[in-house]
């Protein structure tokens, strides 16, 4: 089958947020294996990944040093993310396939994601990014123009635009590496939000595309059978943190739709994730699944985690 798995953010950092070099490397290593299995199983599979916590160091940075050096925006942060990112899981890919006796060649590609400037979500900044800070902190930033959000004992976050992915730029040379054997990593982050400019091309937006939306673009672009959502939870749940909680096991479409449309999930969580697997399916992906890293070779075809099929 074609496959397109999702990798979030915190799957290539320490299992404590840890975010030194040397720990997205282990994190990467082990989320290669994985791939690989699937890839040594005879998959055609295309990896995306989140990069929330990359993008957080990023903007760090910028703020400490500012005094010596002019920020990024945050297109350039993601750009960068995918470049770093991209190659680590390259290198890690390459291993992880050369222990199944596979040397097949893996690339990963900068990606763009078209968005609509005026979509209202870039004047309702929703998108939590960067690391917590003080209310102080927030003062400043909201003196600079830019939004913040109390999110209680943790302390502030600052939030920005995160519009609605349509169109997946490279999508034909993605599938075209796919259909030429190569293994592809693509979309980091969501993609780099761009928009159209008036000299016929493309130009970055400040913004933060949601990488699981995204994901059911690239698996569209690609004409994939399945698309899988990597998390840190073996699957979604219902009635979460309440006495009725129950997992979701093997559900169609149509009634994820009613989960959704009832409100069962939060924003800042599943909901995106659920989202995207119940879109993908709906618009002819064959199935969706939701579910831990470490079952991601099982799910292809197997019930493990939250399986969406159509109704």
């Amino acid at each position: 089958m074609r496959i397109v798995v999702a990798l979030g953010g915190n799957a290539m950092s320490g299992p404590d947020g840890a975010s030194r070099p040397q720990d997205q490397q282990v994190a990467i290593e082990l989320a290669a294996g994985h791939i690989a299995e699937l890839v040594a199983a005879g998959h055609d599979v295309v990896v995306t990944h989140g990069n929330g916590p990359q993008v957080g160091n990023i903007l760090l940075k910028n703020e400490l040093s500012a005094h010596l050096l002019a920020p990024v925006p945050l297109d350039w942060c993601g750009a960068q993310t995918q470049g770093t990112l991209g190659f680590t899981l390259v290198n890690a890919l390459e291993r992880g396939l050369a222990a199944h006796g596979d040397h097949r060649d893996v690339v990963a590609l900068v990606t763009r994601t078209l968005v609509d400037p005026d979509d209202p979500a870039m004047s309702t900044p929703t998108k939590a990014i960067g690391p917590y800070a003080s209310a102080e902190r927030a003062a400043r930033g909201t003196a600079d123009g830019q939004a913040w959000r109390d999110e209680g004992e943790r302390g502030w976050r600052r939030i920005v635009g995160s519009p609605e992915p349509q169109d997946i730029l490279e999508g034909a040379a993605i599938a075209a590496l796919v259909s030429s054997g190569f293994l592809v990593i693509a979309a980091g982050g969501g993609g780099i939000p761009c928009a159209p400019d008036s000299r016929g091309g493309y130009r970055g937006i400040e913004a933060v595309i949601d990488k699981d939306l995204s994901a059911t673009l690239l698996a569209r672009a690609i004409d994939a059978d399945t698309l899988i959502i990597a998390t840190d939870v073996e699957h979604a749940v219902l009635g979460w943190g309440t006495d009725d909680e129950r997992p979701i096991g093997r559900v169609t479409t149509g009634d994820m739709r009613r989960y959704l449309d009832a409100g069962h999930f939060g924003v800042g969580s599943m909901l995106p994730k659920m989202e995207a697997v119940t879109r993908f399916v709906e618009s002819g992906g064959r199935r969706a699944v939701v579910t831990s890293l470490a079952n991601i070779a099982a799910a292809v075809d197997r019930d493990v985690g939250t399986v969406i099929l159509p109704t």
